[in-house]
């Protein structure tokens, strides 16, 4: 059966997480939905990271083999013709067998959206975490750059999650100040928001918006910098930060062996 990469993007906010649920709408289902209408077997999608309910997503991969060959473009435009507004198909190509979504990225990026301002812009409460107080940036990069290399992240899971392991390996943690130096919320401008970007090989549940929260924290001067190797040596989830509001987090690149090297995070807090 013919191989196929799709790439894809979607607005989570009315969806459970990308992984098919019961307790409501996953993206992954919509998707399997769309391509079924095209493919007498059952379609089975999987994605390369299980994004959480709310959590968006500018560049997810997914796989998925079908019974039978079709273009890519025209299943590309089939498949966008059958899917909700909110989720679409930007790219299929044809790869080998072997490819798999999940299994064979070695890094993925993940983009948090920090908007400032008195106001928070109705436009923009669905795409970012308004912060009510000004954020030191320097101290939050310079907090970030702890976490990079290989931890035990078990401090900055949600409680409950089942894994073999918690150590993950971040390659880049990246805190980008707006701009235009001015830190609001505007649709029309973006470079008034914040960013925090985090690549890394994997992640555990909500690691990433734990991440974000406990550097926030820092920014707001509610913890120190020396408490960020403190909760990485505790592997207590209480010892790290809130968890940020998944509206601000989107999945923006996954990358794969031949792929050319992530653009944007040259900076110090990245490792080889």
């Amino acid at each position: 059966m013919p191989t196929l990469k799709l790439t894809l993007a979607y607005d989570g906010a009315g969806y459970v997480g990308w992984q098919r649920q019961t307790n409501g709408p996953s993206v992954q289902a919509c998707v399997e939905s769309a391509l079924g209408a095209f493919d007498p077997q059952p379609v089975t999608v999987v994605g390369a990271g299980r994004t959480d309910a709310g959590v968006h997503a500018l560049a997810q991969v997914a796989s998925v083999q079908l019974s039978h060959s079709i273009a890519p473009a025209a299943l590309m435009r089939a498949a966008n013709a059958r899917l909700p507004a909110d989720i679409r198909v930007l790219a299929v190509e044809r790869v080998p067998d072997d490819f798999h979504a999940r299994f064979c990225a070695r890094a993925k990026t993940y983009r948090y959206r920090l908007l400032g301002g008195a106001v928070l812009s109705p436009f923009d409460r669905r795409y970012g975490w308004h912060i009510r107080g000004q954020l030191d940036f320097a101290s939050m990069s310079a907090a970030g750059r702890l976490l990079v290399g290989e931890h035990d992240f078990a401090a900055f899971q949600a409680t409950g999650s089942d894994v073999r392991t918690t150590r993950r390996t971040l390659f880049q943690v990246r805190v980008s100040p707006p701009a235009a130096g001015r830190w609001a919320s505007t649709v029309a401008d973006s470079a008034t928001v914040a960013t925090i970007a985090v690549r890394g090989s994997g992640f555990l549940r909500h690691m990433v918006r734990i991440l974000v929260g406990t550097l926030v924290e820092v920014g707001l001067g509610k913890r120190d910098q020396a408490s960020i190797s403190g909760a990485l040596q505790s592997a207590v989830r209480d010892a790290a930060g809130q968890t940020a509001p998944a509206c601000g987090l989107f999945l923006a690149r996954v990358e794969y062996p031949g792929d050319a090297p992530e653009t944007g995070l040259e900076d110090d807090t990245a490792i080889a």
